[in-house]
């Protein structure tokens, strides 16, 4: 009789062995993005529609996010927006669930999740700079834009400065011109004969007879 009981139980075991193995089943409860990594500064890989099964490969123990497939594809949703049916009803998983469901606790680096996932996305190659963490990410890419805005400014300041030489340039080669026309004005004024009419002719003076 205690041979059967042993045999039972190891039967029990072999056929609870897959379930255990197996991912969770979830639903989504909003539209909700997949992403390439345990936060909402990661790519986006999906969006996964309300009401949508996914099957939860496994949570991170620090913060509540999962890696989840959907459709095939893999990636992480935060577990505020999974639930998972636990004692006939619905719960959102959370750490206290973990075990319950049979869902592991796992780690996430970015250098195998991508290389597992991601080789053909285009945000695949700045994976060492991702590998790094999303705030590093980003900082460096904010101080990327702030060198590239500094280096807009000071070529628009070099060419406003050279606009501006350029206007000077022309105002003072307007002003030569108008300076050089009214000398020549002058000038011919000065070589301008006066009309005989304009003296007052003396009686007898030849120079007054027509």
């Amino acid at each position: 009789m205690k041979n059967l009981f042993v045999k039972i139980a190891a039967v029990g075991l072999l056929m609870l062995a897959p379930a255990i193995a197996q991912a969770a089943e979830g639903f989504s409860t909003a539209n909700v993005n997949m992403r390439a990594g345990p936060s909402t500064r990661y790519p986006a890989v999906a969006v996964i529609p309300a009401g949508s099964s996914v099957e939860i490969r496994g949570c991170l123990s620090e913060v509540n996010w999962c890696d989840v497939e959907f459709y095939g594809g893999r990636g992480w949703v935060s577990g505020q927006y999974v639930q998972a049916l636990y004692q006939q009803r619905r719960v959102y998983v959370g750490p206290q669930y973990y075990r319950p469901l049979g869902i592991p606790m796992i780690r996430f680096s970015v250098d195998n999740y991508w290389d597992r996932y991601y080789r053909n996305r285009d945000f695949y190659r700045d994976r060492d700079r991702w590998s790094r963490g999303p705030d590093y990410y980003y900082r460096d890419r904010d101080y990327r834009d702030r060198d590239r805005d500094r280096n807009w400014r000071e070529r628009d300041g070099d060419r406003d400065g050279r606009d501006r030489d350029r206007d000077w340039r022309d105002d003072n080669q307007r002003d030569d011109r108008q300076r050089g026309e009214r000398q020549r004005d002058d000038r011919r004024g000065d070589d301008r004969r006066p009309d005989r009419r304009d003296f007052d002719c003396r009686p007898g003076d030849p120079s007054c007879d027509e």
